[in-house]
């Protein structure tokens, strides 16, 4: 490298200057009429990727009324995550599918 280069390197560096991390793609799955995993966490940014393998509709439905997405049957739903919290959820159509998301910051 050459010595002219390390200086602007070394300036940006002390300014924190950081490499912003990639958001994630969180998949979950529902099955045989349950969540998969129950227990899912996350980081603000990421994508909760919701995979329905079975030939009934579902839902994920927070509690808090944060999100509902619809999952028709052996499709995907998507959702980015814009806050941070614990949220439990559950499908609809099926209340005893129950989950929960937990999401920092």
């Amino acid at each position: 490298m050459k010595p002219g280069r390390i200086l602007p390197i070394a300036a940006a560096l002390a300014l924190g200057a950081s490499v912003s991390a990639q958001a994630a793609t969180i998949q979950i799955s529902m099955e045989n009429l349950e969540i998969m995993p129950g227990e899912a966490s996350a980081k603000v940014g990421d994508t909760i990727e919701w995979v329905n393998k079975d030939v009934l509709a579902h839902t994920a439905t927070a509690r808090t009324g944060d999100f509902d997405v619809m999952l028709p049957p052996k499709k995907t739903g998507t959702l980015v995550v814009t806050k941070a919290g614990t949220f439990e959820y559950y499908c609809r159509f099926h209340p005893n599918m129950k989950a929960t998301l937990s999401v920092t910051p």
